[in-house]
């Protein structure tokens, strides 16, 4: 009987192969397929979209790892129809976006921003640099997990008072207190900064709209490093066009890449970025402590011992 198929979606280092096999003496490692061999795939590491029908017509795949933190783009239902094991990279990213987050708000609150766009055009202008101070800022954490908690421990350090937003209002760590989803529109008002880093479900899809954006202080900020169909993208340009709030840093949008007509590329008080902030040094190593310990349980017992995700939840 010819033996089933790990297919990495993903060109891994030499070592990290050898210790899959070393894992997993008794499947194929595979990094291209042939239409033949889709059928006999029962670990996927990656999800491609190309590949997504061929996998799923098999039935025999029984367990996907996510290179992302995010799932919202796979095919949640499907997977639970046909009970379809899932995990994710989530805890990998969180040092890397909490310096992104920290990066972003230094660079206002410091007249960073200010200072590029004046050097671009060989200006000393001190006078219009605008500055204020990071610690004793507010800061309201919208999604209390890997991330959310990195961010809290990171930035703390710089004496900012961390809050959290979580689905229920359950105490997390490194908060100094937290609230539900459900009473966001309530705690905002006292917020310095609001940091989005939910994941894409039903739940929070539009989650930050004008609601949200007019109970802001003028002189907040509002940071998205979540998902982008969080954030309803027209209310937020009616929002800062009226100066409803201060400043937004997004990372993460509605529509990838951000079309080249987008309002949001010329407001003065946005900065965008490329959907950079979960780059992360060491990748392969970080991920691969998740996809190997879950590799071991999986071919022990056909568990998940990290970063199962609950598929109907989608998180």
């Amino acid at each position: 009987m010819e033996k089933p198929i790990i297919f990495l979606q993903k060109n891994f280092r030499t070592e990290f192969i050898q210790q899959i096999r070393d894992i997993a003496p008794d499947y194929q490692i595979k990094t291209e397929l042939n239409d033949s061999e889709f059928a006999k795939v029962e670990i996927a590491v990656g999800w491609q979209k190309q590949f997504s029908q061929q996998l799923l017509d098999s039935k025999n795949l029984k367990w996907v790892q996510s290179i992302s933190a995010g799932v919202d783009y796979l095919p949640l239902d499907i997977f639970a129809q046909q009970a379809i094991l899932l995990s994710n990279s989530s805890g990998i990213h969180a040092l890397s976006i909490s310096e992104h987050i920290i990066g972003t708000l230094l660079g206002y609150y410091r007249g960073l921003n200010q200072a590029v766009k004046n050097q671009a055009e060989n200006s000393w202008q001190p006078e219009n640099i605008h500055y204020d101070q990071l610690a004793g800022k507010n800061l309201l954490v919208v999604g209390t997990g890997h991330i959310g908690q990195q961010l809290s421990k990171s930035i703390r350090s710089l004496g900012v008072h961390v809050y959290g937003i979580n689905t229920t209002g359950h105490p997390a760590d490194g908060f100094v207190e937290t609230y539900s989803i459900k009473n966001m529109a309530k705690i905002v008002p006292e917020m310095d900064i609001v940091v989005g880093i939910l994941p894409g479900t039903q739940e929070t899809y539009h989650i930050f709209n004008s609601h949200i954006f007019e109970n802001m202080k003028e002189s907040a900020i509002f940071v998205n490093v979540g998902r982008g169909d969080t954030l309803h993208t027209k209310e937020l340009i009616t929002a800062l066009e009226a100066k409803q709030f201060a400043f937004a840093a997004l990372d993460v949008f509605e529509e990838e890449p951000l079309p080249k007509e987008s309002p949001l590329w010329q407001l003065e008080n946005v900065l965008v970025t490329p959907h950079i902030s979960g780059l992360t040094v060491d990748f392969q190593n970080k991920f691969m402590k998740i996809f190997l310990a879950n590799l071991k349980s999986y071919v022990a017992d056909g568990s998940l011992s990290e970063n199962q995700v609950e598929l109907k939840r989608g998180y």
